[in-house]
């Protein structure tokens, strides 16, 4: 039954994510009433993607230090950059501005071993960004939120860093301990399980935080359309970028397949969560938005990558 209903979820993503983000704005006060669960399901759904990985992930750096370096420079370099500048020429409104910066200033996406793994990337690269990518995010984002909107928006800097190790390397500590103890066979055992758990606990953190965006949405119009179209441009310029360098740049096609997946998903979950406690809320709509195109673009550059 727990597989059955994991691989259906598994299946509609592209259909229940989006749906989530619907329900959630239906349901704006109950949301309200609900925020303070998000930190909690964010730290589960990080503990149980960390059990598949392990500290000796990173001494990969050792054997592809410029690669990881260069990688790590395109998520938090290049793409907010990019992000930034996009939105600040197509937008008369800093707070949307701030929002696609924070939707490419998250670290690198956990889901994104999937990827890597059935395109025959380099996996052990791949988990080692994810690694290094996450323990540093506590310095990076706050690092750059500060140099980019801290002169415009008061920024409780030091809160946002407790709140990404909170959130984020306390529970992937955690979730490696847990797993380097019991050898994998935890997450072997119940693997199904916390596959289910992680995706309801992302679906929650939707619905929750969607009612934050809930007084934008509600009243559909020109710029509501175009903040989505820009969005999927974002994310999907993640991609071509990450092709393009790639093919440039590395060497083999099992890291140009892991830097196109790595450079390309994000862990947005963290970004709402960000969004909606640290800023108004209409910064949260460019995140929020940016889950809706996250797998369906992964499967088709997965397309592109077997051509």
């Amino acid at each position: 039954m727990v597989q059955r209903l994991n691989q259906f979820m598994q299946r509609y993503m592209p259909i229940l994510t989006p749906l989530s983000l619907v329900i959630g704005v239906l349901l704006e006060q109950l949301g309200g009433h609900l925020l303070f669960l998000v930190p909690i399901l964010f730290a589960l759904m990080t503990f149980i993607s960390s059990l598949s990985l392990k500290f000796r992930d990173i001494q990969v750096f050792k054997t592809y230090p410029k690669t990881i370096l260069f990688i790590i420079a395109f998520l938090h370099i290049v793409m907010p950059l990019w992000a930034f500048t996009l939105a600040e020429l197509i937008f008369d409104d800093h707070l949307l501005t701030i929002g696609f910066l924070l939707s490419v200033a998250v670290p690198t996406g956990v889901t994104s071993v999937i990827w890597v793994t059935i395109s025959k990337g380099n996996l052990p690269l791949c988990l080692a960004i994810i690694l290094i990518d996450t323990l540093l995010a506590p310095i990076l984002m706050p690092l750059l939120l500060h140099v980019v909107v801290g002169q415009t928006i008061q920024l409780n800097t030091v809160s946002l860093i407790f709140d990404l190790i909170w959130m984020i390397v306390l529970p992937s500590i955690l979730g490696m301990i847990v797993g380097e103890w019991t050898k994998g066979k935890l997450q072997q055992r119940f693997n199904q399980p916390f596959a289910l758990v992680s995706k309801c606990a992302l679906f929650g953190i939707i619905m929750i935080n969607s009612s934050a965006i809930a007084p934008y949405v509600k009243n559909i119009n020109a710029e509501l359309a175009f903040v989505i179209v820009v969005v999927l441009l974002v994310a999907a310029s993640g991609y071509v970028l990450a092709l393009i360098l790639g093919k440039l740049f590395l060497k083999t096609k099992a890291d140009q397949a892991t830097f196109i997946f790595n450079g390309g998903m994000r862990n947005i979950a963290v970004g709402v969560v960000i969004a909606t406690t640290y800023f108004p809320s209409k910064v949260a709509m460019p995140v929020v938005f940016g889950m809706l195109f996250q797998q369906v673009l992964a499967s088709i550059f997965y397309k592109i990558t077997r051509t």
